[in-house]
């Protein structure tokens, strides 16, 4: 199933899970995951179930959301959720499967591990290989808000881990860009060359890295990763 493409102004809005149950779904998850693009850490993936007698206002993309507003939401989302769950893929197995592949890995973990499990899921951006029915909405954090929801949670969640990662490896920043690369990250990078938990498959990682060179046979993993 192919993405589902977004159109006109977008809304987060409760439209399409209102539409998936009216279909006979009663358990509609939404599924995202956050992280993609850091240089550093786990890449994370909530689903949330959102129960249609609990509404919750605000819902919205978590890019879009100030951090206090996030951690506010997730809260809620955590409390009066049908379920819950998130899931991570740690570096070296992105290095391994690359990106794309440890994001999906990443979701369908977080999906799977819904108890109450979910019966439809509305998943951003992509499909799961899950026998599960599913919806991929491109843009789908800002427009759903089971999808909002689970960005929230994955944000919050993944957050807080760079918060305490920061502490064993003070001299990255970890807590303040959250492993994303910045101009600080860069340049502890250059200083300092990666910590085990940085994705070495990644070019900026790689071209700081004390320990590999083009010769190592670790390269060549590491460019079957980047090529799939």
């Amino acid at each position: 199933m192919r993405p589902e493409a977004a159109c006109g102004k977008i809304h987060c809005e409760a439209t399409i899970e209102r539409e998936v149950r009216a279909r006979g779904f009663t358990a509609v998850a939404g599924v995202d995951e956050v992280g993609r693009g850091a240089l550093f850490g786990p890449v994370a993936a909530a689903a949330v179930i959102l129960s249609p007698d609990r509404p919750i206002r605000g819902l919205n993309d978590s890019k879009l959301l100030e951090p206090a507003r996030r951690e506010t939401l997730a809260a809620r989302i955590r409390e009066r959720a049908v379920s819950w769950a998130v899931a991570a893929v740690d570096s070296a197995t992105i290095d391994s499967i690359n990106i794309y592949q440890a994001s999906r890995l990443a979701m369908r973990m977080a999906a799977g591990s819904l108890s109450p499990a979910a019966d439809f899921l509305l998943v951003d951006a992509m499909t799961l290989d899950m026998d599960v029915p599913q919806r991929a909405l491109i843009k789908g954090d800002a427009r759903c808000h089971a999808i909002a929801a689970a960005s929230i949670v994955a944000k919050v969640w993944r957050d807080e881990l760079m918060r305490v990662w920061d502490a064993v490896f003070p001299a990255y920043g970890l807590a303040s860009h959250k492993g994303y690369a910045t101009p600080a990250h860069l340049r502890a990078l250059r200083e300092f060359g990666p910590t085990p938990l940085h994705r070495l498959s990644f070019d900026p990682v790689r071209e700081h890295s004390r320990a590999l060179c083009a010769g190592q046979p670790q390269m060549k993993l590491f460019e079957t990763a980047a090529a799939v």
